[in-house]
């Protein structure tokens, strides 16, 4: 895990722990949904060429602490990934459109 990203003239090696919550914390990350935004998740970093360092989904929140290319600004990956996961979720499970399902975000680059 401590291997660096090398370039041609650079050696890089960008994390970032990011927490995302539900509104008003509500727990509904459970069951299918709770794998599906998993799913969605893996599926979105490994797009954006983002490596998954350690994870968890809770039922109200999920934590990731990710290692990124330095080609990627952190508030577009965020943008991305909330957009996404939250879309596809809400398309997949109508029931969580009422309580639209991402509105915070904290970052700590580490």
């Amino acid at each position: 895990m401590n291997e660096q990203r090398r370039s041609g003239h650079t050696v890089t090696r960008f994390t970032a722990h990011l927490v995302r919550v539900t509104k008003y914390r509500y727990p509904v990350l459970k069951g299918d949904i709770k794998q599906r935004c998993r799913e969605l998740l893996i599926q979105i970093c490994d797009t954006e060429d983002v490596q998954i360092l350690k994870g968890v989904v809770s039922k109200d929140h999920v934590h990731m602490h990710i290692e990124y290319s330095p080609k990627l600004s952190i508030s577009d990956l965020v943008k991305r990934m909330k957009g996404r996961a939250s879309r596809m979720l809400q398309m997949e499970y109508p029931e969580l459109k009422w309580r639209c399902i991402v509105v915070e975000l904290s970052i700590k680059k580490i």
